[in-house]
């Protein structure tokens, strides 16, 4: 039989996750020719999270929990699901119950029907006004500036052939967009609708800080675009500063200034000054991101899991990249 795997990052969501496990049940219910798996993966939360799915995991065999050791953040925990899962097709989504589980079905006739991507796409959504604002501007310039194709309401709901995953998996790239690999891949793609439901308990923990590195790591991964506007920008600062700098010249030698200023003396300091501090700032986010890269590092650290087993076998048709510590015993990616 077929073999979906739904894989869930689990952060501070204690309030929700009975009732998701219910309503993923019901939706495997509903379609009893595919087998399910559950793979739910905790971002070291700091409430009762991980305690309900050791619970829930004596109840239903299905169910399946990864530890990780802190938040390594929302990508990571995406990664070590997509590690650990072994369906033929996988399915990541959040754990808030804003993306409804009753998706799932159709999602996986789509991809019966030979997408390799199925994307649940937003095209409303019930959150604050803020939070709207930001995703409202992030996903329209994404759309315009790196991948025409993207959805206008972005996604975070999405089923993946199996090798799909596998590729995500291999490519280990840190501080990265999920999403935007899974553009950049090219893989066959069908998009379907729904609206983003409120978040029915807890508080959310993405805040404005995560947001914002969220933001430069999704454009410095997959455009150039941010350097070559600091380039144009200090292009055009300069050559507003040389002719700045030849009318002073050339009203001082005819006498149109009989005395120096010291306030236009200063404008010009500021302003080259705060230029300089700009384009070192734009060309530090590339820098830190191409030393993370060279530290080698795993994208995450498993604490522990439940119902799973570090030497079962790979995914169907696909390698786990997968070891353990053969000093230590302890998992790592």
């Amino acid at each position: 039989m077929t073999l979906v795997s739904v894989v869930v990052p689990v952060y501070f969501n204690a309030a929700s996750l009975r009732s998701l496990v219910f309503r993923l049940r019901n939706v495997a219910t509903c379609i009893p020719e595919v087998d399910f798996e559950f793979v739910f993966v905790d971002e070291g939360s700091g409430d009762e999270s991980f305690s309900i799915l050791k619970e829930e995991i004596l109840a239903d065999g299905r169910i399946k929990a990864v530890r990780l050791s802190r938040n390594f953040g929302n990508n990571a925990a995406v990664l070590a699901g997509l590690t650990y899962a072994s369906g033929h097709c996988l399915v990541t989504m959040s754990a808030d119950l804003q993306d409804p589980p009753e998706l799932i079905p159709d999602m996986i006739a789509r991809w019966q029907q030979g997408f390799e991507i199925v994307v649940a796409a937003r095209q409303g959504r019930q959150d604050p006004f803020p939070t709207k604002a930001f995703s409202f501007i992030f996903n329209r310039l994404f759309k315009k500036l790196v991948f025409p194709e993207f959805p206008a309401g972005g996604f975070d709901f999405v089923l993946m052939d199996h090798r799909v995953a596998k590729l995500l998996v291999e490519i280990s790239e840190k501080n990265s967009y999920l999403s935007g690999q899974l553009m950049w891949l090219g893989f066959k793609t069908e998009v379907l609708h729904f609206d983003r439901l409120r978040r029915e308990g807890g508080k959310s923990r993405w805040t404005l800080g995560k947001k914002i590195k969220y933001f430069i790591d999704a454009f410095t991964a997959f455009s150039y675009l941010p350097i070559r506007l600091t380039s144009l920008f200090g292009i055009l600062l300069a050559v507003l500063g040389f002719g700045y700098a030849a009318l002073i010249i050339w009203r001082r030698l005819t006498y149109a200034i009989q005395v120096p200023g010291f306030a236009s003396l200063i404008v010009v300091v500021l302003v080259l000054c705060g230029t300089q501090l700009f384009v070192a700032g734009m060309l530090g986010e590339y820098l830190w991101r191409v030393l993370e890269e060279t530290h080698r590092r795993p994208p995450f650290v498993v604490a522990s899991t439940h119902n799973l087993d570090w030497h079962e076998s790979a995914s169907p048709g696909a390698d786990r990249r997968r070891g353990e510590c053969r000093n230590c015993g302890s998992g790592f990616v």
